[in-house]
């Protein structure tokens, strides 16, 4: 047995070994890739191992066998941050919940893991960037942390699968193209339409970011490339069906009490955070987002009267907050549709009417220059009466429909923002706890569904 573990380590050890195993390993990367041009790698990968003509680790002395600390802590730090940028790129990547959007599916205060291989990575737009910085230097306040120089198109790697519907996504923010620096967490658009967008470019500092490195959103994808979807007094309908059953999904409730608040203690046990409890003690009215089954035990209570879903049917209020922003579509996040999810390589019939849906699709998704001129509506300078679409999209809603700015805001997801598919949480923490109660011990490595 020592003679054949001394066979095994020499063969580990041997200078053409570790050249066949990381050429072998660089190939099939290259191969992933798709970019054959990079092969031209393998002459330093030899070079590395075999010629020795350069030195690469240029921060020591070439054949020195004792190492200084300096030395080991360069060694570690690099192969640290290569190891990781890699990993964070093609496979795996942590993020943070920060909202209460998805609750009670993932909670404000769950770290969790996104895979990228299950759709497939995406290559950057811009490479050039600061390590594990997302669009913004760390310390900074508005310092981009990429440059520019170097813009790569859209390119999907091989991955394990498409998105699917009721799939938990991260994806980059598709109105987040054009952010007011002194509001980042909200939509330019949005904020433009409300008061104004001359208003908007003479008050605020307005910052432009390619689709990469716009903010991450994570959603329930509820319709892929395709499907017609509905939604009816709150209830999703997915080409004519009821939505799959989400078990912790939330609605807003109106609880009406006999006058008296409920008590604190009942609402920990409930699970309702903090910030959710909006009681209105004039009238003893509480708006809380609840799930089903939350809601019925709220009902139980001895001081609750009445317990009823919100629902908002006030459609003119919304035209300027409810997509597509136009009054020809009087809907609410609780009356919407029925709306056709674009597929690539399908084709739609272009009208005036209809050009709401589809025009920031058109204009700046597929990068088309699209006018309306006398009811005519024109793409690249040439009438166009129907439109192909070169890319998949999809509708992204959050669990906590209330409180969630999702797709019925902002219109649709495109392929190329895609990020990845959640998996699990590794560490969850209640920020209305001191530790070690803020920790949700039963949280941690919980698949997420």
């Amino acid at each position: 047995m020592p003679k054949t573990m001394n066979q095994i380590k020499s063969i580990l050890s041997n200078t053409y070994f570790k050249f066949g195993f990381a050429a072998l390993i660089y190939t099939l990367w290259v191969i992933w890739i798709g970019n054959y041009f990079l092969l031209i790698g393998l002459a330093i990968v030899f070079d590395y191992y075999i010629s020795q003509k350069v030195n690469w680790t240029f921060w020591k002395k070439r054949g020195e066998k004792k190492k200084s600390a300096m030395v080991e802590w360069i060694d570690a730090i690099i192969f640290a941050v290569i190891a990781a940028t890699l990993i964070r790129m093609f496979f795996i990547e942590a993020y943070t919940i920060p909202t209460s959007s998805m609750e009670k599916s993932l909670l404000v205060g769950d770290y969790l893991f996104v895979s990228k291989v299950s759709y497939g990575p995406k290559m950057p737009n811009t490479p050039l960037s600061f390590p594990f910085a997302h669009h913004t230097l760390p310390l900074t306040q508005n310092k981009k942390s990429y440059l520019e120089w170097v813009k790569w198109p859209y390119k999907r790697l091989a991955g394990l699968g498409d998105v699917e519907r009721n799939d938990v996504v991260v994806f980059n923010f598709p109105e987040g193209d054009t952010v007011i620096v002194q509001y980042g967490d909200q939509s330019y658009y949005a904020i433009s339409r409300e008061w104004g967008r001359d208003y908007v470019w003479k008050n605020f500092d307005i910052t432009v970011r390619p689709v990469d490195k716009r903010e991450n959103y994570i959603k329930r994808c509820v319709g892929i490339p395709g499907d017609t979807l509905q939604i009816r007094a709150g209830q999703l309908f997915v080409n004519g069906k009821p939505q799959e059953l989400i078990e912790d999904m939330q609605y807003n409730y109106l609880v009406k009490t006999n006058g008296t608040p409920i008590n604190n203690i009942h609402l920990d046990k409930l699970g309702i955070a903090k910030d959710d409890r909006n009681y209105n003690p004039a009238g003893g009215i509480y708006e809380l987002p609840l799930t089903t089954g939350v809601a019925g035990k709220i009902k139980d209570l001895p001081n609750v009267t009445t317990v009823l879903k919100r629902e908002n049917t006030n459609s003119t209020m919304m035209t300027k907050v409810i997509f597509p922003h136009n009054p020809n579509f009087a809907w609410t996040e609780d009356n919407f549709g029925p709306l056709w999810i674009p597929k690539k390589g399908e084709t739609v019939a272009l009208t005036v009417k209809n050009l709401p849906i589809y025009e920031r699709i058109i204009d700046l998704y597929e990068e088309n220059d699209l006018q309306v001129k006398d009811s005519t509506i024109l793409i690249n300078g040439e009438v166009a009466t129907s439109y192909t679409f070169k890319m998949d999209y999809y509708f992204m809603m959050g669990d906590n429909r209330h409180k969630s700015a999702d797709s019925r805001f902002w219109g649709f997801v495109p392929e190329d923002h895609v990020v990845g598919k959640a998996s699990f949480v590794w560490l969850s923490l209640d920020k209305d706890k001191s530790f070690p109660k803020n920790i949700r011990w039963s949280r941690i490595f919980k698949a997420i569904k």
